[in-house]
């Protein structure tokens, strides 16, 4: 099979289209006819030797997936030779940038229906990673507020549909080219961050403070002061220590994103009743991959590209 790997860690110019051997599952795991997968920062982090997780070299990135079952492994139930599945992968373990990978089957669940099986790739890692960062370390219920800053990203959409769906009243801020994909995802007040001094903007206090944005140390702590006595700081920049207000009850929370197969289903239900829409922004070829990391290590790639073998 074809597959994109890194020999060894490094800059984009260590990974290598290339033959590889087909993978066999084992007991408990599938393999799957990948459709595709998807990219995410992680996946350079780890291609630079950035993250400190554990993989085995050569490596295939590229841990969210969508494809359809091609075989099963001892032990497996649930699923059938030629189901459409999406899974967030094992990390440490060889990913989707393939045509084939292999995968624990408690890591896979339907795809969705309502939406192409590639684009599906999309949702896993990023749509379980605003729903964490909501309701298990904000622990947001109904009739609360959140502050999500950085919401024009795609984590912050979902985020921003999450949580309205849960009836909580959010403020998000963005730049004037996102404020319309903003809107669209529900925000019930936009700030224009470049234009406007948040601190001023946000006149309430919210219960729950995101930070999905590269912001600096100084103004992540400033912004602390819009949360309320008892609430939560969540951040997903796990390159920098999430502030918290100990003089107030004020905790905080780095999101790590974590498999869950029952809340990716539900995830995908969401998707199939219209309720939460997934973004795919660019679809590329498996050959151009390498390209694709060379210009993610040089500044930061807008919306969601998923990654296609054939």
């Amino acid at each position: 099979m074809k597959a994109v790997r890194f020999h060894e860690v490094g800059g984009p110019e260590v990974l290598r289209y290339e033959d590889a051997e087909q993978p066999v599952p084992g007991a408990g795991e599938v393999r799957i006819r990948v459709a595709a997968s998807a990219f995410n920062a992680a996946d350079n982090g780890m291609r630079a030797g950035f993250l400190p997780i554990p993989i085995v070299l050569p490596h295939v990135p590229s841990y969210d997936v969508s494809g359809t079952v091609d075989a099963l492994g001892d032990g497996v139930d649930g699923l059938q030779v030629g189901d459409a599945v999406i899974g967030f992968l094992p990390m440490e373990r060889d990913g989707g940038a393939a045509e084939y990978v292999v995968t624990p089957a408690d890591r896979l669940v339907a795809a969705p229906t309502s939406i192409p099986l590639a684009d599906a790739a999309a949702l896993p890692s990023v749509s379980l990673t605003a729903w964490q960062a909501l309701f298990d370390d904000g622990a947001l219920q109904a009739g609360q507020r959140v502050l999500i800053n950085g919401a024009g990203g795609v984590v912050g959409k979902y985020a921003i549909a999450l949580a309205k769906r849960a009836g909580v009243y959010v403020v998000a801020t963005a730049t004037a080219q996102s404020e319309d994909a903003v809107r669209a995802a529900g925000a019930d007040q936009i700030v224009d961050y470049t234009t406007t001094d948040l601190l001023t903007a946000v006149d309430q206090p919210v219960d729950v403070l995101l930070n999905l944005a590269p912001i600096s140390p100084e103004q992540f702590t400033a912004l602390v002061a819009l949360v309320r006595d008892g609430g939560k700081v969540v951040s997903t920049t796990a390159f920098m220590a999430t502030p918290s207000d100990e003089a107030r009850g004020v905790t905080a929370a780095t999101v790590f994103v974590l498999p869950n197969r029952d809340r990716l289903t539900e995830l995908v239900s969401l998707v199939d009743k219209g309720a939460l829409q997934v973004e795919v922004t660019r679809r590329i070829p498996l050959t151009e991959l390498p390209a694709l990391h060379a210009e993610a290590a040089a500044g930061r790639i807008p919306g969601k590209v998923i990654v296609l073998p054939a």
